[in-house]
């Protein structure tokens, strides 16, 4: 009875030992041993307790069968060999380095996506420096948090649109599409005369920086090669706080001029520019292969692969894109779909993930950090700015490299860890007497502690892990659902975390959020997978079996 399954695997390898010279053989020996056994163990109810007296011929030539199979395709997929339907020969391609071939090409357009990520920093940050000047010019210090829930709603309302034009005119043609609200908006906050103008200015901002929040790290997935998928889409955070450097660089010198445009209303008028070159700069950009595969455009995708990795990757990528093949078989998914049974559980961890990553009191620490650091004896406004903004920035540098070597769920466990770690220590700062002679150092130190913990896991990961988790299908409409999360949290905060303050006390409130930070550290240990090293179609079937 093993000798039909002996005959199998002794003529594949036979087959096999006529390209000893490869220099993929050795890795090709070792994955096929590794695979095997990863095989039988996955199949226990089959493997264990088998002997040779009770396994059929044809259960036997099925597991031989699909040995051979497994191997061959993990050869496709790793050293992009072809296997030919014809005799079932291996033949082999040109060894193909993916640093070497697709890395350098999928920058520049990596780049240019994140233009979108410097304008939702820079339209969040641009406000703080301007207030005082608006103030005197519109009357609009009253208004100011009005002004700041209309961004917010806007921006909710526009990350929630975002998904639905991503998957109906693609992902390039809503950057474009999406450049349009940010440039009018950008203008009218620039020349607004009045509270009024000024209100519509900053909610057309909003709804585009709401669209650009869901969009840019989609893209950005969509596009990356495996292997640098973390460190790129971790690009988005670190852009975005550059956009709100910017936003505070940008309000030093023009607020001081003497011109009327080169005050404030420069300030607002900048964001023009990043906004036209990325409509510009979306024209040359190739459209997210994956969407053109669910399309159906068979040919444009095979194209755009080749702009992006080079053309003698077209065959591997196409072959993961036709091995999850869920653009052909089924039709795009509706809204209502991300409530199904099938989806419901990937997509309520997307929205858990913005849900603590707000409730964990990001906002609250860096409202309340002037007031920190003005009890530590840094008198200076724009010093606390600058070393929040040090402390954002340099974590997220120190979290792009660690990406795809730690893993995504490591950073965000570690992340919310020291999130509340350093709560905690800011609620004893303001509480416990014994600590008085020292709340103020206390405090600083707890603020850039938390600042740095949120960089470098709770910040860029969220957006990065959604794209990566969601099917392809679904993918635009539940990152867009999870960024309404993100912006409706953020509203909330907004809204009532003032009142709350007043009626609580700072105390108590940094508290609470530190045991939200504990619930978000047992929530992501049982239900966050890992994606490091894995491609969105390998993912896509882990979580979607059925699919």
């Amino acid at each position: 009875m093993q000798a039909s399954t002996h005959l199998i695997k002794g003529n594949l390898e036979v087959k096999i030992s006529k390209r000893r010279d490869l220099p993929c053989f050795r890795e090709f020996k070792e994955r096929k041993s590794t695979l095997t056994r990863n095989l039988c163990i996955r199949r226990a109810s089959i493997c264990s307790g088998l002997s040779s007296g009770a396994v059929s011929m044809g259960a036997e030539l099925a597991r031989a069968r699909d040995n051979v199979e497994t191997v061959a395709r993990s050869l496709i997929k790793f050293r992009s060999v072809k296997a030919q339907a014809s005799g079932g020969d291996v033949e082999d391609l040109a060894p193909i380095n993916p640093h070497e071939t697709s890395t350098g090409t999928v920058l520049p357009f990596v780049g240019v996506a994140c233009l979108g990520a410097i304008l939702f920093g820079y339209h969040l940050g641009v406000v703080n420096g301007a207030l005082d000047y608006l103030s005197k010019d519109l009357g609009i210090a009253q208004n100011a948090v009005m002004q700041g829930i209309t961004l917010l709603a806007a921006a909710a309302v526009g990350s929630f649109t975002g998904g639905a034009l991503a998957d109906k005119f693609g992902r390039t043609r809503t950057f474009q599409l999406d450049a349009i609200p940010l440039i009018i908006g950008a203008v009218l906050t620039a020349i607004a005369q009045n509270v009024q103008t000024m209100i519509i200015g900053r909610l057309l901002a909003g709804i585009g920086i709401g669209i650009t929040s869901a969009i840019v790290p989609l893209y950005i997935s969509e596009i990356s090669p495996t292997d640098i998928r973390g460190a790129l889409g971790s690009v988005n955070q670190l852009f975005i706080c550059i956009g709100i450097l910017a936003a505070l660089v940008a309000g030093l010198p023009l607020s001081r001029s003497p011109l009327f445009f080169y005050r404030w209303r420069g300030m607002f008028g900048l964001a023009v520019i990043p906004s036209i070159l990325l409509a510009l700069g979306m024209t040359y950009s190739p459209e997210s292969p994956r969407w053109l595969f669910q399309q159906g455009k068979i040919s444009e995708a095979e194209k755009s692969i080749g702009t992006l990795y080079g053309k003698e990757r077209v065959p591997e990528v196409m072959y993961e894109l036709r091995t999850a093949g869920q653009g052909s078989t089924e039709p795009e998914a509706g809204w209502i779909d991300l409530f199904s049974k099938r989806y419901w559980k990937v997509v309520s961890v997307g929205a858990a993930l913005f849900f603590f990553q707000q409730f964990a009191g990001i906002n609250a620490v860096v409202y309340y950090s002037t007031a920190v650091f003005r009890s530590a004896g840094i008198a200076s406004d724009v010093a606390a700015s600058a070393l929040v903004g040090a402390s954002n920035v340099f974590g997220t540098v120190i979290a792009s490299s660690l990406m795809d070597r730690q893993g995504r769920k490591s950073l965000l466990i570690t992340s919310f860890s020291g999130m509340g770690a350093s709560m905690l220590l800011l609620s004893l700062s303001f509480s416990w007497k014994v600590l008085a002679p020292y709340s103020g150092i206390l405090a600083v130190v707890g603020t850039v502690l938390y600042v740095l913990s949120f960089s470098l896991g709770a910040g860029p990961v969220p957006a990065l892990l959604l794209p990566e988790i969601f099917a392809s299908r679904i993918r635009a409409k539940a990152v867009a659902l999870s960024l309404c999360m993100h912006w409706i949290s953020n509203f909330v905060i907004g809204l009532y975390f003032l009142s709350v303050v007043d009626k609580f006390g700072i105390s108590v409130v940094y508290l609470v959020f530190a045991a939200v930070c504990l619930l978000a550290v047992l929530f992501m240990a049982g239900n966050v997978v890992e994606t490091k090293g894995r491609s969105l179609e390998e993912i896509e079937l882990a979580l979607n079996p059925t699919t």
